[in-house]
C-alpha cells in the first residue's frame, strides 16, 4: 500500500500563494496518475487538478481558473501543487491521491490511495 504524506498548507493572505507538496512511498510512482482534491467545511470533497503518470498530461477542475497548477517529479517521488492569487473561498483540507491508471481522471472512485491531507487557510 502507496503512503502519501501532503506537506506545504499554512495559513495565508488573499493573493498570496502557496505550493503544496506530496511525498509518495515505492518505487512505481511514475506508473500512475496522481491527483490534488480539497474539502471545504460542510462541503463534499472536490477534484482540483490530475496529472499522468509521466507528466505529460494534465487535467484542472474550471475553479482552478489558471490560478493553479500541478506538477510531478518522479526523480524524487513527489507531485506538487501551486496555488496563486489565493481567495478565502479556496481554504479547505487539501488531499493528494494516487488514481488507478497512468493517465489523468477526476473522479474519486479513479484514485485508491490517499493523503492525510493539509489544511490551506486564507484569511481576507
Amino acid at each position: 500500500q502507496v503512503q502519501l504524506v501532503e506537506s506545504g498548507g499554512g495559513l495565508v493572505q488573499a493573493g498570496g500563494s502557496l505550493r503544496l507538496s506530496c511525498v509518495a512511498s515505492g518505487r512505481t510512482f511514475s506508473s500512475y496518475g496522481m491527483g490534488w482534491f480539497r474539502q471545504a467545511p460542510g462541503k463534499e470533497r472536490e477534484f482540483v487538478a490530475s496529472i499522468s503518470g509521466n507528466g505529460r498530461s494534465r487535467y484542472y477542475a474550471d475553479s482552478a481558473e489558471g490560478r493553479i497548477t500541478i506538477s510531478r517529479d518522479n526523480a524524487k517521488n513527489t507531485v506538487y501543487l501551486q496555488i496563486n492569487s489565493l481567495k478565502p473561498e479556496d481554504t479547505a483540507v487539501y488531499y493528494c491521491a494516487r488514481a488507478t491508471s497512468n493517465g489523468v481522471v477526476s473522479t474519486t472512485r479513479s484514485f485508491d490511495s490517499w493523503g492525510q491531507g493539509t489544511q490551506v487557510t486564507v484569511s481576507s
